[in-house]
This record gives structure tokens, C-alpha cells and sequence, in this order.
């Protein structure tokens, strides 16, 4: 029995000592990204990684811009859209986690998460899709260092550079050559607005694509548009 337990708690030390590590390399990875360019993310590699399955030579379309070379259009539309608070709060929305919880509660399943642009983008970097419980928490302890080392502008210039703008599409960039023909810095406000629009389902969209959803909910981005402020 004494043996048991000791082994127990070597189990749980080493499970400790593990996660503490994890922390720390977490930690120094959002450090490096305060100063430099990721070159892929863990939404990236997972998804050429599923495209590959299908077709080994495929390849993502990334193009890293900087901040200055991103519409503001779309800024201003992202944050529109996404997370209207964002240049205000400190990486988590509590009133829109409330509203989130209460509206899951009211459907009986998970349809809005509440997440703030800081946490979407924890979770592109570094974490996979997946809804489990441990993969929210470290969700908010990655946002938590992202906060404090970082400020709006460069949340705001790598959350535009990482995401998901269609199947095997991310960033600004790639996602205005994709859909329009232009770069990120001549999106007018009815492009910038449409990108936005399909932030929460980017794969169900193909370039000149048109649905009753789609056109609503651009209208509704460009309506916001005028009264939120980027970094």
C-alpha cells in the first residue's frame, strides 16, 4: 500500500513538473513572437497536414504582411465583428463569455464560445481545434501571456496574419489575393466587411461566393464598422 501511494505521487510530481515546463516553453514562444514573424502555427500544420491526405503536394497560401501594409478597413471590421472590445479589455470579454454560457444553455450545446481576438489567437498559434475542457484553460493561460507581453497593435497584426480565410488560406493577405484579386491594403470596406463575415466558418466559403447569411451579416460588420477603433 505504502508503495502505491508513493508511486502516486511520483506520478503526480512528474505531471506537475511536465505541465510547469509546458508553461515555460509556451511562455517563450509568445515571447519570441513579440519581436518576430511565426512562419506557421498549429492551425497551419494541421490543416496542410489534412490537405496532404488528399493530395501530397499541397500547400498553404501565407503571406506575411505588416501591420501598415493591412487595410484599415479590415481592422476595423475584425474587431467589428469578432470583438468589439478588444483594444479595451484585457484579453478576456466577461460580459460576452456571459451571454455566450446563457445562449449554449438556452440550445443545449455549444454554439457561441465568447472568445476575444487575444484568445482566437492563442489557440491558432499554439493549440489544435478541439473543444475539451484542459485545452480551454490553457487557452486562457496563453491569452494571460499574450496580454502581458504584448500590445493591441501587435495582437491585432498577428491575429490578421493567422487566420483562417479558407481551406489551406491564411492571413490578410492571402485571403484578399483569394476572394478579390487584391492585396490586404486595397480592401475596400465591402470586401474588408465580407472577410470578417467569414471568420467563424472560413472553409464553407469560395471566392465570389453569395448567401442570404453571407450578405446580412456584411451588412451588419459595415453598419459596426464606424464605431469600434483599432489599435
Amino acid at each position: 500500500m505504502r508503495f502505491l501511494w508513493r508511486l502516486t505521487w511520483r506520478i503526480v510530481l512528474l505531471a506537475l513538473i511536465a505541465l510547469t515546463l509546458l508553461q515555460f516553453w509556451f511562455l517563450a514562444c509568445v515571447w519570441y513572437w513579440t519581436g518576430h514573424n511565426p512562419e506557421s502555427t498549429s492551425f497551419m500544420r494541421a490543416s496542410v497536414q489534412r490537405l496532404r491526405e488528399e493530395n501530397p503536394r499541397a500547400q498553404l497560401r501565407y503571406v506575411w504582411v505588416p501591420y501598415s501594409k493591412i487595410s484599415p478597413h479590415l481592422k476595423h471590421a475584425v474587431i467589428a465583428a469578432e470583438d468589439a472590445k478588444f483594444p479595451r479589455h484585457d484579453g478576456f470579454d466577461w460580459d460576452g463569455i456571459r451571454k455566450a454560457y446563457e445562449k449554449n444553455m438556452r440550445e443545449g450545446e455549444v454554439v457561441s464560445g465568447g472568445s476575444t481576438i487575444t484568445q482566437q489567437l492563442a489557440k491558432n498559434l499554439l493549440l489544435s481545434g478541439d473543444r475539451a475542457w484542459w485545452r480551454k484553460v490553457q487557452e486562457a493561460a496563453i491569452t494571460v501571456m499574450i496580454e502581458l507581453l504584448m500590445h493591441k497593435r501587435r495582437i491585432l497584426e498577428l491575429y490578421l496574419n493567422v487566420a483562417e480565410w479558407g481551406e489551406g488560406v491564411f492571413g490578410a493577405e492571402a485571403a484578399a489575393r483569394h476572394h478579390f484579386g487584391v492585396s490586404a491594403a486595397a480592401l475596400s470596406p465591402v470586401q474588408a466587411a465580407r472577410l470578417a463575415a467569414m471568420l467563424p466558418s472560413p472553409r464553407s466559403y469560395t471566392p465570389g461566393q453569395h448567401t442570404s447569411y453571407l450578405d446580412r451579416r456584411t451588412a451588419t460588420i459595415m453598419a459596426r464598422m464606424k464605431v469600434v477603433s483599432a489599435p
